[in-house]
């Protein structure tokens, strides 16, 4: 999952340069820089969420003290 996040950060960047380049409308061209902002936080959470080490369970040996 890691390596999906790190290529969706990218995806949504290029989309926002695509809508700066592409719609001269400001209405629009805003719509789709936020949609390529919240593609590129939706990558740096799944790629955050891969890196993470997954919580014991509560019945585990580890999660004993």
């Amino acid at each position: 999952m890691k390596y999906a996040g790190l290529l969706v950060m990218p995806a949504g960047f290029f989309l926002s340069i695509a809508a700066l380049v592409l719609f001269s409308d400001p209405a629009l061209r805003t719509t789709f820089v936020v949609c390529g902002l919240a593609v590129e936080l939706l990558g740096l959470g799944v790629a955050v969420r891969g890196h993470m080490e997954p919580r014991p369970k509560e019945n585990s040996p580890a999660a004993r003290p």
